[in-house]
């Protein structure tokens, strides 16, 4: 009689059924019983059509499937279920220390792996059922439009997390903007006229960084990140047939990083033909006065490899702590 073994395999349902390792093939086909506790397994047709019997048993609580692994004889696989058998790792062992000698091998092995960026596809998936009929109704009505506002706060309270130096809310933060790019993706998906989906807005982007990375991806030598911007620059102009060197630039920028951004460019570009402001405090403050004096600033800060906006927004950040500091003292004064 062959020893009691049981083996516990275990399957990821983010890659196409029949993707398993040949180990668990070979456990597959040399277990005297294959169990599965669901019927919509994604790798059950897989499984069956290459030749391996599959018996669906009724899954129950955990200890009560514990028990049945253990009772059997011979080799026995059990096809780890999508959800991951909640608890009954914990009630095998359980049996296995109350038991001692009398219960089967167990191994756990791993039939697939999850690949780097697989939970992404969770993330369409759960965007797909959100937007879906019987989803929910709030997601269902949003518009490209109406989703603006979310973008944007979302984006700034990213900022705000680096700012802060909060690992957990960046995270957070991370994810959030990230739900907004599949959230408008999967809206486009419906558009009668011009319907694009999450994956061809990752494969424009990943084409687009293979082009514009020929120093990694092509025969392009750039040892230095001046020499990558300069490639970048020139492959954008060339890429997008641009007439100016300020084409492009979002005008919807806030005003400092709209200033930053053409002055940026205006320095990439080597365009002399426009002076700089003069940097000088003016005699008298006037709306125009105090743009000149902005501008002279945003571009001595580029000249000086300064962020202007991440300046100003410390800067902010700072005065708001000695104001609030500033009222603590008063107030326990």
């Amino acid at each position: 009689m062959d020893t009691p073994k049981l083996i516990l395999l275990t399957t990821t349902h983010r890659v196409a059924p029949g993707l398993l390792s040949w180990p668990a093939w070979q456990a597959l086909h040399g277990a005297a019983r294959v169990l599965a506790g669901d019927p919509d397994h994604p790798q059950l047709a897989a499984v069956r059509q290459a030749g391996v019997e599959v018996e669906l048993v009724e899954r129950g609580t955990a200890p009560a499937l514990a028990r049945l692994l253990t009772g059997t004889e011979g080799t026995v696989l059990w096809l780890g279920s999508t959800d991951g058998d909640p608890g009954l790792t914990d009630a095998l062992a359980r049996i296995a220390v109350e038991e001692a000698g009398q219960v089967p091998e167990i191994e756990v092995l791993p039939g697939s792996y999850d690949l780097p960026g697989a939970r992404l596809l969770d993330l369409a998936s759960v965007m797909d059922r959100l937007r879906s009929p019987g989803g929910c109704p709030w997601d269902a009505e949003q518009t490209h439009e109406s989703l603006v506002k979310y973008l944007v706060e979302e984006t700034f309270e990213l900022v705000e997390a680096i700012e802060d130096g909060d690992r957990e809310t960046f995270r957070e933060e991370l994810g959030d903007v990230l739900l907004q790019v599949f959230f408008h993706s999967r809206i486009a998906e419906e558009d009668a006229e011009d319907p694009f989906s999450i994956d061809d807005v990752a494969g424009d982007i990943v084409e687009k960084l293979m082009y514009r990375h020929p120093h990694v991806f092509g025969d392009v030598e750039a040892t230095e990140s001046a020499q990558v911007e300069a490639n970048w620059e020139e492959l954008k102009a060339a890429e997008k047939q641009r007439d100016s060197v300020l084409d492009g630039v979002p005008a919807g920028l806030p005003a400092l990083a709209y200033a930053a951004k053409l002055v940026s460019r205006v320095r990439r570009a080597g365009f002399t033909a426009v002076p700089d402001a003069p940097y000088a405090l003016p005699a008298e403050l006037t709306p125009e006065s105090v743009g000149r004096l902005l501008l002279a600033v945003a571009q001595r800060a580029h000249d000086a490899d300064v962020d202007i906006d991440a300046a100003l927004r410390a800067a902010a950040r700072a005065y708001r702590a000695d104001v609030r500091a500033a009222e603590s003292q008063s107030s326990a004064r």
